[in-house]
């Protein structure tokens, strides 16, 4: 049995343009993206990033343009049908009928996978309980808060016991307590199961989460791999540095020690071998031109800003220069 549990190769999808002139856009270019059975793979980007074709595309909803994907080691492109008996899905948006109760929800998606009887009833009861939504069984899916709905929505996903699940922004809605209780579940069921979890996110903090982590912009694959390695392959500390004359102030780093300061709304951002050394540096060099300078570690964000020359923000991009 093959170790990925998702295998994405030269991955392209166009989506025909609106007007009757000019190119399709393309959503993914060449993508190709792996997923190891039993990891928690985070899909890190911003809106526009193709993280959603490419959740459609894993979900069978949509067919790539051109290029092959495997899901449980079967291909997509003939076998569709099998893979959705192994795929869980939670969908950004709400899937619940509001009109009906908990469990009533939960049996009727067990029908739609060929559960019933008993054993569809064990079932519901069983990730009720789990998911610690037992006692709201009765209650109608309308009156739940924004954590039990997605708690409910995740019982739905795991009713046919699929060896993938994928999550496309989960915790959308969720207050900050329910988000780390959601995080503290998918680690749960994963040491629990041994499931693989793809979880599609705009957000650095929820991407740490992650076992492994691959950023997308623009369609394509800009890296992957585990948050800390990613951070720590820059190499370098992050010095950000607060002026009222940026812009002159970016040209005199230049200058002076041969830096690269990529600036973006009045602060100056430089990676560095050395950021306590520099900080000494800059404040020796421009006393009256510097409001504060300050160094720390590499985030994630520093990661996409490294490789893309955007940062990364509310679920977009700002240009850097």
């Amino acid at each position: 049995m093959s170790s990925w549990a998702i295998q994405a190769d030269h991955v392209c999808h166009l989506y025909k343009s609106r007007k009757r002139q000019g190119p399709s856009a393309p959503a993914l270019q060449d993508l190709c993206l792996h997923a190891e059975r039993g990891e928690i793979l985070g899909l890190l980007g911003p809106n526009g990033s193709g993280k959603t074709t490419l959740f459609r595309i894993l979900s069978t909803a949509l067919k790539p343009t051109s290029g092959e994907v495997r899901i449980a080691g079967l291909r997509l492109s003939e076998r569709a049908d099998e893979i959705r008996q192994k795929v869980g899905i939670v969908f950004q948006a709400p899937g619940l009928d509001a009109k009906l109760t908990v469990r009533e929800n939960l049996l009727h998606h067990g029908y739609v996978f060929g559960l019933w009887g008993r054993a569809l009833r064990q079932r519901a009861d069983e990730m009720m309980t789990r998911l610690k939504i037992d006692s709201r069984a009765d209650e109608l899916c309308g009156t739940l808060s924004g954590g039990l709905k997605r708690r409910t929505e995740l019982a739905k996903g795991l009713m046919h016991r699929p060896e993938i699940l994928l999550l496309d922004e989960p915790s959308t809605g969720l207050d900050p307590g329910a988000r780390l209780d959601l995080w503290r579940y998918l680690r749960e069921l994963r040491a629990e199961t041994g499931m693989t979890l793809v979880v599609t996110t705009h957000l650095m903090e929820e991407a740490e989460q992650a076992s492994r982590v691959s950023i997308l912009q623009a369609g394509r694959l800009v890296c992957s791999g585990r948050p800390a390695d990613l951070k720590k392959d820059m190499g370098s500390d992050v010095v950000l540095v607060r002026s009222d004359e940026a812009e002159t102030l970016q040209g005199a780093i230049r200058e002076r020690f041969g830096l690269t300061a990529k600036l973006s709304g009045g602060e100056l951002q430089i990676e560095h071998g050395e950021g306590a050394r520099l900080v000494t540096q800059l404040a020796e060099a421009f006393p009256g031109k510097i409001q504060s300078v300050t160094f720390r570690k590499p985030t994630l964000e520093d990661v996409f800003l490294h490789h893309t020359g955007h940062r990364f923000w509310n679920g977009g991009e700002e240009k850097i220069s």
